[in-house]
């Protein structure tokens, strides 16, 4: 009987870790690549033990070989289905019905996209980002522009404005209104580096082959378009977004991932 775990992004991977040195039999179901959506961030400065920063694909191939030291097998395969419902559990893929006594989910997640024009032309290094923490100092003295107007979304606004020269926020909402909390919505205010720009949402991503160099936003009770010169679009917005009128997810359904 093995163990088997769902997902071979840091979290199976540590898992896997886990499980390998108590000498249980294990084996990592992933469908892509291990290391998951830390293997999209090319500099991660935030991990511990790692003063000098390290890539997001070196780091995950460190994870892999620590787990396959501890005699872990990693299969590149989708699960297709699962039966919870007996012991022991089965847990399907293309080519084989894997039997185990205990197994271990973790599916980790998707950024939130907005299914704009244009916005899988700038994805993952090329101007579109999910983390002001892992990619801020990128984009030191340069323009950039937030989408959302959540804790996250003001928080790392905050956070980029160390480094950015000036941080653009788009909200959804009429003037002073955020999803933030009170504490967080007054130290954005207080910000001189932060320029709201209030009932907007993006509608179109530019830019060339160097990568993003413009966001088109609509005003949502005008529908005038707003360009926003910027070279970085970091997306921290909620799940209202996708129900505002003309919202691409109505034309363009399946793109975005499970809440």
């Amino acid at each position: 009987m093995i163990v088997v775990i769902i997902g071979g992004g840091p979290a199976g991977l540590t898992a896997g870790i886990y499980a390998g040195r108590t000498r249980l039999k294990t084996i990592i179901l992933e469908k892509t690549l291990p290391g998951g959506l830390a293997t999209s961030t090319s500099e991660i400065e935030n991990y511990p033990g790692f003063p000098d920063s390290v890539g997001g694909p070196q780091l995950m191939k460190l994870f892999e070989q620590q787990a396959k030291k501890f005699g872990v097998k990693i299969q590149l395969a989708e699960v297709k289905e699962v039966d919870f419902s007996g012991d022991p559990k089965i847990v399907k893929t293309l080519r084989t019905d894997y039997r185990a006594k205990t197994v271990i989910i973790a599916t980790g997640s998707k950024p939130r996209v907005t299914g704009a024009k244009g916005e899988e032309d700038f994805l993952y290094g090329r101007g579109i980002s999910f983390c002001a923490t892992c990619d801020a100092a990128f984009y030191t003295d340069l323009d950039v522009l937030v989408v959302g107007s959540g804790d996250a979304a003001i928080e790392e606004a905050i956070f980029l404005s160390k480094f950015a020269n000036k941080v653009y926020i788009s909200v959804i909402h009429d003037e002073g209104i955020m999803d933030a909390s009170k504490i967080a919505q007054e130290r954005a205010l207080q910000n001189p580096k932060l320029h709201f720009i209030w009932n907007t949402m993006v509608d179109e991503f530019v830019g060339d082959e160097k990568g993003l160099n413009k966001v088109m936003l609509r005003n949502l009770k005008t529908g005038e378009k707003i360009p926003v010169e910027v070279q970085g679009c970091f997306l921290f917005f909620n799940t209202q977004y996708r129900h505002l009128p003309g919202h691409p997810e109505i034309k363009r359904p399946g793109i975005y991932p499970d809440e």
